[in-house]
C-alpha cells in the first residue's frame, strides 16, 4: 500500500512539475492560445458512472421484487448475479470516490 501511495505522489509531482513547465513555456514563448476541449468533461464522466451505478441498482432490486412476487421467468440465479453485479459496481464508486478524496487531501497538504 506504501508503495501505491508514493507512485500517487510521485505522479502528483510529475503532473505539477509538467504544469509549470508549460505556463513557463506558455508566457515565454507565445501569447495566449484557446484551444476547445472536445470529449466530456470530468464532472459528467463521474455523473454518468453514478448514474449507471444507480441504474444497476434500480434493476437489481426491481428484478427481486419481480422474483419476490412470483413472476414467472424471473430466476434465482439472474437475481443474485444482478444484487452482485450491483454491489460491485457500487463498491468500484466508493473505491473510486475514496481515491479522489485522497488526492484532494495529497494536494491541500502540498507545500506552496
Amino acid at each position: 500500500m506504501s508503495q501505491g501511495i508514493e507512485f500517487n505522489r510521485l505522479m502528483l509531482e510529475m503532473r505539477s512539475m509538467q504544469m509549470d513547465a508549460m505556463a513557463r513555456q506558455k508566457t515565454v514563448a507565445q501569447p495566449e492560445q484557446t484551444t476547445a476541449v472536445k470529449g466530456p468533461s470530468f464532472s459528467e464522466l463521474l455523473g454518468q458512472a453514478v448514474n449507471k451505478v444507480n441504474d444497476v441498482q434500480q434493476s437489481a432490486s426491481q428484478l427481486a421484487t419481480a422474483f419476490e412476487m412470483g413472476q414467472s421467468g424471473v430466476d434465482l440465479s439472474d437475481v443474485m448475479i444482478a444484487s452482485q453485479k450491483a454491489s460491485v459496481s457500487f463498491q468500484a464508486m466508493t473505491q473510486v470516490r475514496n481515491k479522489l478524496v485522497q488526492a484532494y487531501q495529497d494536494i491541500m497538504q502540498m507545500p506552496v
